[in-house]
């Protein structure tokens, strides 16, 4: 198992040029990771010019980019906005190849309102599955996520509820979408993430250690300090025999401390978790 985190607790910071992609970098490495993840909204472009100094950066530290997040929103009600969804993601898949990014995170859309189910449904799947073939022949690996909201979205996501995810999971099946699956969003919708997992486990390709501070609300907290069942989680995933990225979304916003405590908790978890398996 390789360990990465996806900062979203300095993301302020990172919008607001108070501190830089290669901070993070060397935050990383000095924090014992083996990799950075990073977001698209703090890339300088999406061309080689503008990415070479960035993956030079992460090698400087010592840290590999295993994973790109990305907001893709293909549930939106206007077939055009749709479409330049998909050219978003094939920027995206430029970029991860200029970064070596072997992962990106893709998301079903929000949850616009009119949009019914069945709908948002087929859309989700035609834009997830759009650019499999393309990613792959990178050499990269969309992971879509059982999401809750994303940076800078009104809405939460189309396939919180689980019944929808789960139904979208089943209808790609066999396009080459792979899983990323994150510890804590399902309790944002009072749902166990234990049950999902276990119907998804296959599938999945990379972890997202999170948690919430109580169930029902969106409120992230460091991870280990909250309600997710991480160890049982971490069980099965042992039980798996998952030999993927651990990443750990660190999003409690208590600064670089909440680093130091979330990422520690998470390998202690890990490997007490293979110990009971």
């Amino acid at each position: 198992m390789r360990m990465s985190c996806l900062p979203v607790s300095l993301y302020a910071d990172l919008s607001a040029g108070r501190r830089s992609l290669a901070d993070w970098f060397r935050f990383a490495a000095e924090l014992g990771l083996d990799g950075a993840d990073i977001s698209v909204a703090h890339l300088p472009g999406r061309d080689a010019t503008s990415l070479a100094p960035l993956r030079r950066q992460a090698e400087d530290a010592g840290v590999a980019i295993p994973m790109l997040v990305t907001y893709t929103d293909f549930t939106h009600p206007d077939p055009a906005v749709r479409a330049a969804q998909a050219d978003e993601l094939r920027s995206c898949i430029e970029a991860a190849t200029h970064l070596g990014v072997g992962y990106l995170r893709v998301t079903a859309g929000q949850n616009h309102p009119g949009v019914q189910r069945d709908e948002g449904i087929a859309w989700a799947c035609a834009g997830l599955t759009a650019c499999v073939e393309e990613a792959r022949t990178a050499g990269i690996v969309l992971a879509y996520e059982n999401h809750t909201i994303g940076y800078g979205w009104t809405h939460y996501d189309f396939s919180l509820p689980a019944d929808i995810y789960l139904e979208i999971v089943g209808r790609t099946a066999g396009s080459g979408l792979q899983l990323l699956f994150d510890t804590a969003n399902n309790l944002v919708n009072s749902e166990d993430p234990l049950p999902i997992l276990a119907q998804v486990i296959d599938r999945v390709a990379v972890i997202h250690a999170a948690d919430m501070a109580r169930k029902g609300v969106f409120e992230p907290t460091v991870a280990g300090s909250g309600v997710s069942p991480l160890a049982a989680i971490f069980r099965l995933f042992h039980q798996h025999g998952f030999d993927g990225w651990l990443s750990v979304e660190e999003g409690s916003k208590t600064g670089e401390e909440g680093f130091r405590q979330a990422i520690p908790a998470v390998r202690s978890l890990w490997h007490a978790a293979a110990l009971s398996g």
